[in-house]
């Protein structure tokens, strides 16, 4: 449950990895028989027992002070107020376990994998995604069956075959040709990440005081990487390489891959819902070796408020908006009011911490559920506290969780994993999972959120304040219990607060498409489109075939192929051109060709012209369309010859960018 202690044994298992050379400390509140962090009243008392400690600049880098915890618990207690905490049957009421096996059902459901449990499917159907999944997470979709299958027992239904049995079906073992190769493949990149320091300190940082910098593996499944972690928590030689957290964060250097980046936005809807059945698959692979067990909350239906604004579900109010903008990805209300607090509320001392005027607050969201979609709202006469209040009332206020009521308590749970980069693989594979409206939603609130933090000097509100104010209004719904309650369990302030900023600092990293994915996505479609070959042999050797002589297929040594390039930028350029690749081309590359060729030609130099005299154009991006993936937008740094090899099936197109980035 949210706020509540999970995973003691993987935290016991990953306790104690310091190499010794951590600066020291001041005690923590469990080292004074306090739970970390207590209400300020339990401080209190704890203070009387331990000495006192004045913080300097450091340490308040490394832990929030005695303010931002204040504030943590005026925000607490400004939601019980706000939101009916203090009814906790309601609470209950609205929110319930899922019955015996029904959790199990509805994961495999999400993962891609009911065709299991479903007996009139396919042996064919069943292997194509599980062809995908490397051994760890594949134990962990038998586990999943295992439980479901004692819960049928119960029942006295009949159980659903082995996932062994599958994958060691005839007509499995022919669909999966290459599935050894790819193992042997895993196997190799798992062995260069054993020998990747988990952390890079030179001694010349080391003397300066530098921030430290970890190195971020994305080719490797995160499940995967941590068995090679956890078998090398056990062996001490290896603690040279591991330091203990001391509360700053470090510089996340990920290696760059030749295939580029792939951002969340780059990748088509189809190919997205992939991607979140295996990170689905990945991220409880993970959660089973770290020990954390996560339980899924169902929220009831909610009588919707008579309301346009507030308490109205993230999906009905965009909606609702995408009626008057059609390209629009969040709430036109956030963005306004997101853009409102960038002009005026950046700046301004205490702003998020200062709490505004009840009465002033009252009557500006009255004022705004009336008159903002008709324009009538002077936005000029609203104070930036009061604005920020509103900002944190309508997050809070959502019918379910920003980070819905699924997925909530294994969000709760990353707080109690003790290694930096396995709570960062647990938030990426979490930020994948999300719904888009709540996804795009919780991006724009980070990214001004981060706009806060960097004006630090004039707003008086580091990182740590900004994570420990905001930490309540994400982590704390109505819809889902809490064990933030009075008396001994008081919660874990400095933990939620920690949660929220790493998803501020490292926003960038965790809305990634990490490079394993990717690759399983790429073998998922291939499999899926060679399903229908295995129904009759004759049939297969002949569409075999056809297939190798219409499709021209590349010779991997082939240094410079020639490629055609589609170009479909709106009205502007209907056409094709030739490139040549080599190993060095990059996808910035043949953009700046596509410039030079037809976009500053007189017919279609259809450019704005900028104040300084210059002329700026449409902004294109090149998509990857069809072969072994459905549409990605390719980053920049693509190398084109590794993207020829690896999707040999796949066009080349050249398109105008979706406007805002797809609303981000």
């Amino acid at each position: 449950m949210p706020w509540g202690r999970s995973g003691s044994a993987a935290r016991q298992l990953l306790a104690g990895r310091g190499s010794g050379r951590a600066k020291p400390r001041d005690p923590s509140p469990t080292e004074m028989n306090v739970e970390p962090w207590a209400s300020p009243q339990d401080q209190a008392a704890a203070e009387h027992t331990h000495a006192a400690h004045t913080p300097s600049s450091q340490d308040q880098e490394q832990h929030p002070d005695k303010l931002c915890l204040d504030s943590f618990w005026s925000e607490v207690e400004t939601i019980r107020q706000g939101s009916g905490y203090t009814d906790v049957d309601g609470t209950r009421r609205d929110s319930r376990q899922s019955e015996e096996g029904e959790q199990e059902e509805q994961w495999l459901a999400d993962a891609g994998l009911s065709t299991l449990i479903s007996e009139d499917s396919e042996d064919v159907d069943k292997a194509v995604l599980l062809s995908t999944l490397t051994r760890t997470q594949a134990e962990a979709v038998q586990r999943r069956l295992d439980s479901y299958t004692l819960s049928l027992r119960k029942r006295n239904k009949p159980p659903p075959r082995d996932v062994r049995d599958i994958f060691h079906s005839p007509i499995a073992q022919t669909l999966l040709p290459e599935s050894q190769d790819s193992e042997d493949l895993a196997q190799n990149s798992m062995a260069s990440v054993a020998k990747t320091p988990l952390s890079v300190v030179t001694p010349e940082q080391q003397q300066r005081g530098a921030p430290k910098e970890e190195i971020f593996i994305t080719d490797v499944a995160y499940c995967e990487q941590a068995v090679i972690f956890l078998k090398q928590a056990k062996l001490p030689q290896n603690n040279s390489h591991r330091r203990k957290e001391d509360g700053t964060l470090p510089r996340v250097i990920c290696p760059q891959c030749r295939l580029g980046v792939t951002r969340i936005q780059d990748l088509s809807h189809t190919d997205m819902k992939k991607v979140r059945q295996l990170a689905l698959i990945d991220m409880t692979a993970l959660c089973d070796l770290l020990e954390l067990e996560v339980k899924r909350h169902k929220t009831c239906k909610r009588k919707i408020p008579e309301s346009v604004l507030f308490g109205v579900p993230l999906a009905a109010l965009l909606e609702n908006d995408q009626k008057l903008k059609p390209s629009t990805m969040t709430p036109l209300f956030l963005q306004a009011l997101l853009s409102f607090l960038e002009k005026k509320g950046v700046d301004s001392e205490g702003i998020l911490r200062v709490p505004g005027s009840q009465s002033r607050i009252k009557l500006l969201q009255q004022n705004l559920e009336s008159n903002f979609y008709s324009g009538a709202v002077s936005w000029d006469e609203i104070s930036p506290n009061d604005a920020a209040a509103l900002l944190k009332k309508f997050i809070r206020e959502l019918p379910s969780p920003l980070l819905t009521a699924e997925h909530l308590n294994t969000f709760s749970a990353v707080r109690d994993i003790s290694e930096l980069k396995q709570k960062l693989h647990m938030l990426n594979l979490l930020i994948l999972l999300l719904p888009e409206p709540n996804r795009n939603t919780l991006k724009v609130l980070l990214e001004f959120l981060s706009k806060v933090v960097s004006r630090e000097k004039k707003n008086r509100m580091n990182l740590w304040a900004v994570a420990t104010i905001m930490a309540p209004n994400l982590f704390l719904h109505k819809a889902v219990p809490s064990r933030l309650t009075e008396g001994a369990e008081k919660g874990q302030a400095e933990k939620a607060a920690d949660i929220m900023r790493l998803l501020i600092r490292y926003q960038d990293l965790l809305w990634t498409v990490p490079n394993f994915l990717m690759s399983q996505v790429r073998k998922l479609n291939e499999n899926s489109n060679r399903r229908y070959q295995f129904y009759d042999r004759r049939i297969k050797n002949l569409l075999r075939k056809i297939h190798t002589d219409s499709r021209d297929k590349p010779d991997k040594n082939t240094s410079e192929p020639c490629r055609t390039v589609k170009i479909q930028v709106g009205d502007l350029v209907s056409s094709t051109m030739e490139v040549q690749v080599n190993v060095s081309s990059r996808a910035s590359d043949l953009l700046a060709q596509f410039q030079r060729q037809f976009m500053s030609t007189p017919e279609n130099g259809k450019g704005k012209l900028r104040r300084n005299g210059s002329i700026t154009y449409p902004e294109c991006a090149i998509y990857e369309v069809g072969g072994n993936i459905g549409e990605h937008c390719l980053d920049p740094d693509t190398h084109l010859l590794d993207l020829y090899n690896s999707n040999p099936g796949g066009e080349w197109v050249i398109k105008l960018k979706p406007n805002g980035s797809r609303g981000l």
